[in-house]
This record gives C-alpha cells, sequence and structure tokens, in this order.
C-alpha cells in the first residue's frame, strides 16, 4: 500500500461519527460508587424499611413481656349500676307479687398485682368500695373492703412465667441480631444490582466502541475496495460485523434501562434518574482465619441464638405436659379489713377482720394414657429439636468454612483476571494497527476483538464474584475483617 493510501486510511480514523457526536450531547447523569448505592439501599430501600420495622415490632414485643412482671395497678368499676323494674318477691302464704324497685349498685375497685416468675402465683393489695341507693325509700347504704392483702399459686402446674423469662429474652436478642443480618443482605442485594447494571452499561460501552470500530473499518474496508486492495468477501465481512454491531447496541441499551430501573426502585428512586456506575477498582484487603470466622459466627449469628431458643422451647412443650398432667390445684388466700356504714367515711371507722383460704383441686381417675401420651410425644419432639440443631450447627460451620475458601480463592484469581484485561486490551490495539497496516486478516482482527470483550467482562464479573463473597462472609459472620471488630448497626466500610 502506498503513502497515499495509508495517509487516506489514517484521514478516515480521525473522521467523527454520528455515535460520538451523540455522547458529547449525552445528558450528565448522577455517578454513583459501589458504597453510596449500599448506604442508599440500606437507608431507602423498601428492604431497609421492611426490616426497621420488624426490629421495631420486636422491641415491642419485648417490653410487653417485661412488663408482666412488674406491679399492675388497676382501677375499675360500676358508676352507675341504676335498675328500675318489678320484680318477684315471695309472699309468706307462697305467692308471689310483683313489686317496684328502683336502685342503684355501684363499686369502684383499686387494686395492685405483682406476678411471682420463679413460682407462677401472684400477691395482689385491693380496696374496693360499694353503694347501695334505693330511690324508692329513699336509703343510701354503703360497704367496701378499705384493705385485702391477697396470695394465688397453682401447685404442681406449669410455670409459663419461669419460661417466658428465659425465653422471650433470647428472642429479643435473635431480633436484634437478625436485624444486622438483613442490613447486610440489603448490602449485598444492592451489591449484585450494582454489578448488573454495571455489567449492562460496560457491555453498552463494548458494544458502542465496536460499533465505531466496525463502521471505521467498513468505510476503510470500502476505501481500500475502491483501489482494489480488499476481496469483495472481506468487504461483506466487514459489512456484516457493523450491521452485527448496531443489533448488539440496541440490545444493549435495552439492558442498561431494564438494570436501571431495578437498581432505582431498589434505593429507593421511583423517577428512575440516570446513573453511571464507577468501577470499584480498589479491593478490600484482609485476611480470614477460619477459627476466628467460626467464632465469631457463633458469637454473633442470630441462628446461634435461634438454636438456643428452639430447645428452650422444646423443654418447655416437655414441662408442659408434665405440669398438664391432669392433676390440678390452686391454693388461695386472702387477709383484709371490712366494713359498712350508712357514710364513706364510716367505712374507714373501725374494720373488722376478713380472712378466706381456700384449696382447689381436680384429680383424674382414668384418663386412658392420654397425660403418659402428651408427655411422651413432648418429649420425642425434644430429641427430634436436639438432633435438628446439631445437624444445622454442623451445616453453619461447613457454610463458614466453604465461604472463607471460596473468598480466598476468589480473591487470589482477581490479578489473574486484572492482567488478562490489560493483555487483551493492549493485544487488541496491535491487532487494529496490523490490519489497518495490511499484515493481519479480517478473521483475526474479529479473534482479537472477541477476546478483548470477553476479558473485559470476565473482569468485572470477577469483581461481582469477590463483592459478593465479601458480602456473604459479613452476613454469616457479622463480623468486620477489615477493622478487626463485631459489625454494628451503623457500621459499614
Amino acid at each position: 500500500m502506498n503513502k497515499q493510501a495509508l495517509h487516506f486510511l489514517y484521514l478516515l480514523l480521525l473522521l467523527p461519527t454520528g455515535n460520538s457526536f451523540a455522547r458529547q450531547m449525552k445528558p450528565v447523569v448522577q455517578q454513583l460508587s459501589l458504597k453510596a448505592v449500599i448506604l442508599l439501599a440500606r437507608e431507602n430501600s423498601t428492604a431497609a424499611l421492611q426490616a426497621a420495622t420488624l426490629k421495631e415490632n420486636k422491641y415491642w414485643q419485648y417490653k410487653n413481656f417485661r412488663s408482666n412482671y412488674l406491679p399492675q395497678l388497676n382501677l375499675d368499676g360500676r358508676l352507675p349500676d341504676f335498675t328500675r323494674d318489678n320484680v318477684p318477691v315471695t309472699q309468706p302464704d307462697g305467692t308471689v307479687q310483683f313489686r317496684p324497685v328502683a336502685n342503684d349498685n355501684s363499686q369502684l375497685n383499686l387494686g395492685i398485682s405483682q406476678q411471682i416468675g420463679a413460682t407462677g402465683g401472684q400477691v395482689f393489695l385491693n380496696s374496693n368500695l360499694l353503694k347501695f341507693t334505693d330511690f324508692d325509700r329513699k336509703e343510701t347504704r354503703y360497704s367496701g373492703n378499705p384493705l385485702v392483702l391477697g396470695f394465688s399459686q397453682p401447685l404442681f402446674a406449669f410455670n409459663a412465667l419461669s419460661w417466658d423469662k428465659k425465653i422471650e429474652p433470647l428472642r429479643y436478642e435473635e431480633s436484634k441480631k437478625k436485624y444486622l443480618e438483613d442490613l447486610e443482605e440489603i448490602s449485598r442485594n444492592a451489591t449484585s444490582m450494582f454489578f448488573e447494571l454495571l455489567i449492562a452499561q460496560i457491555n453498552h460501552e463494548i458494544a458502542q466502541k465496536n460499533k465505531e470500530n466496525n463502521d471505521m473499518l467498513y468505510r476503510i474496508g470500502e476505501a481500500k475496495s475502491s483501489m482494489g486492495k480488499l476481496s469483495r468477501d472481506e468487504l461483506l465481512q466487514l459489512k456484516l460485523a457493523a450491521l452485527n454491531a448496531d443489533k448488539a447496541l440496541a440490545q444493549s441499551n435495552l439492558y442498561v434501562e431494564s438494570a436501571m430501573l431495578r437498581l432505582n426502585y431498589f434505593i429507593g428512586d421511583k423517577e428512575n434518574t440516570a446513573i453511571e456506575l464507577l468501577l470499584p477498582d480498589e479491593l478490600a484487603v484482609f485476611d480470614i482465619d477460619i477459627k476466628t470466622a467460626i467464632r465469631e459466627a457463633r458469637n454473633n449469628k442470630y441462628q446461634t441464638v435461634e438454636f438456643r431458643r428452639t430447645l428452650l422451647e422444646a423443654r418447655k412443650e416437655v414441662a408442659r405436659a408434665q405440669g398438664e398432667n391432669g392433676l390440678n390445684a390452686n391454693l388461695f388466700a386472702t387477709f383484709g379489713l371490712s366494713n359498712r356504714a350508712t357514710d364513706i367515711p364510716g367505712i374507714y371507722r373501725d374494720p373488722v377482720d376478713q380472712q378466706s383460704l381456700r384449696i382447689g383441686f381436680q384429680i383424674p381417675i382414668v384418663d386412658w394414657g392420654r397425660s403418659a401420651a402428651r408427655i411422651k410425644t413432648a418429649e420425642a419432639n425434644k430429641k427430634l429439636t436436639e438432633y435438628s440443631v446439631a445437624l444445622q450447627e454442623t451445616n453453619f460451620d461447613q457454610e463458614i468454612y466453604t465461604q472463607v475458601r471460596q473468598f480466598s480463592m476468589i480473591r487470589e484469581q482477581m490479578q489473574g483476571n486484572i492482567l488478562a484485561d490489560q493483555t487483551a486490551q493492549e493485544r487488541y490495539g496491535i491487532a487494529k494497527q496490523r490490519y489497518l497496516l495490511g499484515d493481519l486478516s479480517i478473521t483475526d482482527l474479529n479473534i482479537a476483538l472477541q477476546e478483548k470483550d470477553q476479558a473485559k467482562r470476565d473482569y468485572v464479573l470477577a469483581l461481582k464474584n469477590f463483592w459478593d463473597a465479601y458480602f456473604n462472609i459479613r452476613i454469616l459472620t457479622l463480623y468486620d475483617f477489615e477493622k478487626g471488630m463485631k459489625i454494628g448497626n451503623d457500621h459499614l466500610n
């Protein structure tokens, strides 16, 4: 090829295309890093709002449980309790006559009670006042108990209060750890969507450059063909490559729009603002010790608390079956003061003693083995739960080991992917120059192009795998190995 032809080809190479002009007119878009996307997702996503609401719900459930062990002050009554009616009255001769009555039976009770968690009983202190008014006879009388101290205690019964005191704090602790894990899962999901869009944008960028290159090569091919330097078959190959590049660019546009819509909705941007993602070149550098990972996972993961709670609940059901074996007894005792008077102050002058003692019981004579069957069923379920928890703990440790090994392997492979991407980019540049100089076939140029594109995709995919594995480790252990500390509510790299 003579110097004039080469000069003409390079002039064609420098000519701007319609697509490059369109890029210059591209509207300004918001640039987001991986960390920015994760922060937006943890603050604005529906998943984050659900996790926060669930955490709040569990908090109030725990507060409700705690209130069962605190004194309860209650005021109740009937003010007024008026009745006007005709009531039957039996006469001395056995006949019945209906007499009109109009009266009021008002009552007011004030009491404080305290549950006894250790025994399942209750102590209480009450005071009540009753007022009776007969409107027909215009009489008013008062009766009441200025002070009543009482005690109620089930005997040989299942004590739900004692078991709840062991289980409910674990349930609350479990919910707090679950919330932290939910946030890390949101981070992982945001990372996956980030790379889904990033890969789509990189594929679009590759398709855009490939279209420009193929359009340029086709124009150069036409110039070579007009000078008799290129066969008809090679020119048709260049034309077909340009047409395929157009199709690939249109398809990549669709992928970008879909991925951007999903990411925007996940991070709470309902307006679907155009965004451009920044490639996270800097990788987290830290070593993970298997023993440390397993130890921290057992200390921090909500499943560890869940295992303990599940075992306690199984033991609780055994205790329930044993306590509800048919034998039912209850001790009830009160001591107080009582009085009656024609006015309210009279109730509190010189009251008399009032005592009561009651032991109620129920003993089954024949239940045809029902109680024994319930106990055996509860014990069998307890054994099944123990075996299930033991298996889950083993699988839990194995999963941590696998994830740590996988993370280490992915991190080791990253350097190779980076080098492969750089090599493929450089090789394609050389191949393109050789083709322009007529020193390389169109087939070899296309091979170099495909290798360049695939190396770039492999590199970005390796980045995605790295960050997925990174957050998998955080989810499994709730531990930040970079900073050597447990993950807290507001902690994020």
